[in-house]
C-alpha cells in the first residue's frame, strides 16, 4: 500500500483528500446497511433462528466500538490515511469471506472484525475531515455523511439485484468487496493532514469531558434509532404483513435513500442554520414519523410515508452534532473516538434488544422501543443545549 505523509495543512491537498473520505464512506455505508436485509439469508446460511441470528448486531457493534476506540488513538499518532485505507482493506477481505461461513459463531466472528474496520473508518472520515477544514467543516461533514446515506441506500437494492440474478446474497457481498479495492489504494496515495491538537499546540487546550461524555451519550441514543430502523424495517414490514419480501428490500433502500436526501439538503442548510436548530427539527421530525408507524400499524401507506420521514429527520443529526461540538471543543482522535463508542453501543444494544423481544412482543415491539430511544434522545438534547452554552471557537 502506498505510504501517505503527514501533510501541513499548507502542502495538503483538501479537496482530493476530501473526495477520498467521500468515497470511503459511500463503502462504509454499503457495507454498514448490508446486514440488516441479509438477515434472513444469513439465518438460513447458518441454520439459525431469528433470535440468535440478532447476535450478529451484537457482535459487528462490538467490533464497531473497539475500532471506535482505539482508531482515535491511531490517528492522533500516525499518519491518518494509510490507518483507514487498512481499515478498508479489512472490511472488503470480511464481506469477501462471510456468505461462505456455515456457522454462526464464526460468522459472528468475522463481522466483529468488519465491525472494528468499520469504526477504525468512522473515527478517521470524521476526525481528518475536521483537522483539514476546522471551523468551516459544516457543509463538508454534511457531505460526507451523504456520501454514507447513498452508499446505504444502494446497499439494499444491489443485494436485490444479486439475489435475483443469482438466488443467494453471495454476489451482492461480493460487488461491495470490490467498490472499496480502489478506493483505499486512492486514499493511500493522499497526505495526511496534521492532527488538530498539533495545529492548536500554541492555544490552551481544555477538553471539557463532561460535554464530551454527554455528547457520546446522545450518539448512543441516536445511533440506537438509526440502526433499529435500517436494520429491522425489513423483518418488521414482512413479519407484519404489510409487504412481500422483495417490497422490503425497496422499503429499506426507502430509508436509506431519505436518509441521503436529508443529508444531501442539510448541505447548504448547514452553511445557513444554527447546529441547535436543526437539531431540534430532525429530533421533532423522526419522533412524528414513528408516531404515524405507531397510529396506523395495519396501514401501508402509512409504513412507506414513516419510513421515509424517519430516514429524512434523522439524516443530518450525526454530522450536526459533529459540527456543534467542533465550535465548543478541540475534537482530537480520541475525542472522536469517544463520540464513536457511544454511537457504537447504541448501534449495539437498541437492534440487539429489538430482537429479543420481536418474537415474544410481535413486530410492533420494533416501533415502540425505537419511539422510547427517540423520546430520550430529546431529553438529552435539551440538557446539551443547557450545559453547552455557547460557541467558543471562531473561523481561522
Amino acid at each position: 500500500m502506498p505510504s501517505s505523509p503527514v501533510a501541513p495543512l499548507a502542502h495538503l491537498r483538501p479537496l482530493p483528500s476530501t473526495y477520498a473520505y467521500f468515497a470511503a464512506f459511500i463503502g462504509l455505508g454499503l457495507i454498514s446497511a448490508s446486514l440488516g436485509p441479509t438477515l434472513p439469508g444469513l439465518a438460513e446460511q447458518t441454520g439459525a433462528e431469528l433470535r440468535e441470528i440478532s447476535r450478529l448486531f451484537l457482535a459487528r457493534s462490538t467490533g464497531y466500538m473497539l475500532g471506535s476506540f482505539f482508531g482515535g488513538r491511531f490517528y492522533d499518532r500516525i499518519p491518518g490515511n494509510p490507518v483507514m485505507a487498512a481499515a478498508l482493506l479489512i472490511m472488503a477481505a470480511g464481506m469477501a469471506v462471510a456468505p461462505l461461513l456455515p456457522t454462526l459463531w464464526i460468522l459472528a466472528a468475522v463481522l466483529l472484525v468488519i465491525g472494528v474496520a468499520e469504526g477504525t473508518v468512522d473515527v478517521g472520515g470524521n476526525t481528518l475531515l475536521v483537522w483539514i477544514h476546522r471551523s468551516r467543516v459544516g457543509p463538508y461533514m454534511n457531505a460526507l455523511h451523504f456520501m454514507f446515506g447513498l452508499g446505504a441506500f444502494l446497499s439494499p437494492l444491489v443485494i436485490a439485484q444479486a439475489v435475483a440474478w443469482s438466488g443467494g446474497i453471495r454476489l451482492g457481498y461480493w460487488l461491495l468487496a470490490i467498490y472499496v479495492l480502489p478506493v483505499l489504494v486512492w486514499l493511500g496515495r493522499e497526505a495526511s493532514p496534521i492532527p488538530e491538537v498539533e495545529q492548536d499546540r500554541d492555544e490552551a487546550i481544555h477538553v471539557n469531558w463532561p460535554l464530551v461524555g454527554l455528547i457520546a451519550f446522545f450518539m448512543f441514543l441516536y445511533v440506537g434509532a438509526e440502526v433499529g430502523f435500517g436494520g429491522w424495517i425489513y423483518t418488521y414490514a414482512v413479519s407484519m404483513g404489510l409487504v412481500g419480501e422483495t417490497a422490503a428490500f425497496y422499503l429499506t433502500s426507502l430509508f436509506w435513500g431519505a436518509l441521503t436526501l436529508g443529508r444531501l439538503a442539510s448541505i447548504p442548510i448547514a452553511a445557513r442554520v444554527r447546529p441547535r436548530t436543526i437539531l431540534l427539527a430532525d429530533i421533532l421530525g423522526a419522533l412524528a414519523s414513528v408516531l404515524l408507524i405507531l397510529a396506523l400499524p395495519a396501514s401501508p401507506w402509512a409504513l412507506w410515508v414513516g419510513i421515509f420521514g424517519a430516514g429524512f429527520a434523522l439524516a443530518s443529526i450525526f454530522p450536526t452534532v459533529i459540527t456543534w461540538a467542533e465550535r465548543r471543543i478541540t475534537v482530537s482522535g480520541l475525542v472522536t473516538s469517544t463520540f464513536l463508542v457511544g454511537a457504537s453501543l447504541g448501534a449495539m444494544l437498541l437492534p440487539w434488544l429489538i430482537g429479543q423481544l420481536f418474537e415474544g412482543r410481535g413486530p410492533q415491539i420494533t416501533m415502540i422501543a425505537i419511539l422510547i430511544d427517540l423520546l430520550a434522545t430529546a431529553v438529552i438534547y435539551v440538557a446539551l443545549m443547557i450545559y453547552g452554552g455557547q460557541p467558543k471557537r471562531v473561523e481561522k
